[in-house]
């Protein structure tokens, strides 16, 4: 399935939800982490998507790592290190136990930083991180827009 052209300056603000038609696959030293086609994915004003795979398509270990954050739409989130064999990724991903009642869907999904794997896929195609070290976006090729998240870009 080809990805269709998406400008993120024209994704919405409060974020949407909307489900993932294609298989998304995550790689951690050579292993499958996530393999599922029940992803959701969020969809915010200049941010590139962000995929939240339903925690029974995840075969690595979890375990809780340190920290916390908030977002205003979601709530408070918590960050997990992923594991695979000997191959260990710190703080690698990050979920909602207790999202808000508008984002009650992601309960029981986990987002993973691409940042942090060999590889992450949506379909057929590779994805890249979302600029910056905050922010877990993945980039396709069909975006278009300026996506945030590089220097000077984090609070706009």
């Amino acid at each position: 399935m080809e990805l269709i052209p998406e400008n993120v300056q024209s994704y919405p603000r409060p974020p949407v939800v909307e489900p993932v038609r294609q298989r998304v696959l995550v790689l951690l030293g050579g292993a499958v982490v996530a393999d599922s086609i029940d992803t959701l994915r969020v969809l915010e004003t200049h941010h590139a998507p962000t995929y939240y795979i339903p925690l029974a398509d995840v075969q690595a270990t979890l375990t809780p790592a340190s920290g916390t954050s908030f977002c205003e739409w979601k709530g408070r989130a918590q960050y997990w290190t992923v594991k695979v064999g000997k191959i260990k990724a710190t703080r690698a991903a990050w979920s909602y136990a207790r999202p808000t009642p508008r984002f009650a869907c992601l309960a029981d999904h986990i987002a993973i930083y691409a940042t942090s794997m060999d590889a992450c896929f949506v379909g057929d195609t590779q994805v890249t991180p979302q600029p910056g070290d905050f922010y877990g976006g993945w980039v396709t090729p069909n975006l278009m827009g300026q996506i945030k998240g590089a220097p000077g870009t984090r609070h706009w």
